[in-house]
């Protein structure tokens, strides 16, 4: 059974690429069927304003297509405290959605960003178990104290400053966006933190997902694996060769070694997702949470057909 097989939808036609690795994070990318008229979430979704804190609005000023945003997005930026999403949910092309049950991820108003250092992140896999289990919770401070213990966790002050990670920690996070690279035609990725399957992320196209994909690999999946990093780690040592022939042998054996372990990781991953529970429908696409003992997240399907999954481990 492949690892895409553990999402409640039908996805035949994808297919596992070669895996990348940096430190202890390893992504196999994912490739398969676009689904045309879904409007990528940097260029076609804006951040229209901050109505109050816990409530923001989102706008898909595009003509034509339907935006779906992305699981857990925030916000950095000016003049206002920094938010995220509790879940993710359709735009209509032209049209504006208020989230009133959105989180502010920044304690209190110290630390505003210039106007500069305006961008977006999804949540990092520490915390989206916590903030998908309080969708539609109308609270804005409802992630404070699970923020707080994330930073402690990383000997950081405990405070519900997300900024402390994603700011202050945010050129060291970025590596990760070079030191992985983005495939032509990817359209999704598997992530492992070690041996333990942490997330499957697909988008419905690849322009959608070079989009989210430093939000992800950098913002989502980087913090765990950053602050993994100080582990020691088992150094393969330089290659003992002494040829450009010997050296390209030995470097295809390290991949075959590296593909046929991370083939174990995939084959005992042991998520139990259960049906997914529908939670919006726009014409013939649907929205559901799907939840599990060990994992949980968010689909959007045409019928059994996947458009789109957000799933991760519960408890990184």
């Amino acid at each position: 059974m492949s690892v895409l097989d553990l999402v409640p939808a039908d996805v035949s036609g994808y297919r596992l690429g070669q895996p990348q690795r940096a430190g202890v994070l390893t992504v196999v990318p994912v490739f398969g069927p676009a689904y045309p008229g879904i409007v990528p979430p940097r260029t076609g979704l804006k951040l229209g304003r901050v109505v109050t804190y816990g409530s923001v609005e989102l706008t898909n000023p595009a003509p034509a297509g339907v935006a779906i945003v992305p699981l857990h997005v925030g916000y950095i930026q000016d003049s206002a405290q920094n938010h995220a999403l509790c879940r993710s949910a359709f735009i209509a092309a032209g049209q504006t959605l208020r989230f009133d049950d959105a989180c502010c991820v920044q304690e209190s108003q110290g630390g505003y960003l210039a106007g500069r250092d305006q961008w977006f992140f999804v949540l990092p896999v520490e915390l989206r178990g916590e903030a998908l289990a309080l969708r539609g919770t109308n609270r804005y401070s409802k992630l404070w104290d699970d923020i707080s213990r994330f930073n402690g966790r990383h000997g950081l002050p405990r405070r519900g400053h997300l900024e402390q990670v994603l700011t202050r920690r945010r050129a060291g996070l970025t590596q990760y966006q070079s030191r992985l690279e983005l495939l032509d035609g990817q359209l999704g990725a598997v992530f492992f933190l070690g041996d333990r399957l942490v997330g499957v992320e697909i988008a419905p196209d690849p322009a959608y997902f070079a989009e989210v994909w430093m939000a992800l690999v950098c913002f989502a999946y980087g913090p765990a694996a950053w602050f993994a990093a100080d582990e020691p780690e088992a150094d393969p040592g330089p290659f003992a060769v002494d040829s450009l022939a010997g050296l390209r042998g030995a470097l295809a054996e390290r991949r075959q070694a590296v593909a046929g372990e991370v083939r174990d990781w995939l084959s005992a991953a042991a998520w139990q997702l259960g049906e997914p529970v529908e939670e919006e429908r726009y014409l013939d696409l649907r929205l559901s949470t799907v939840l599990g003992d060990r994992a949980g997240g968010q689909i959007v399907t045409e019928g059994r057909r996947l458009v789109y999954a957000s799933l991760f481990a519960l408890a990184a």
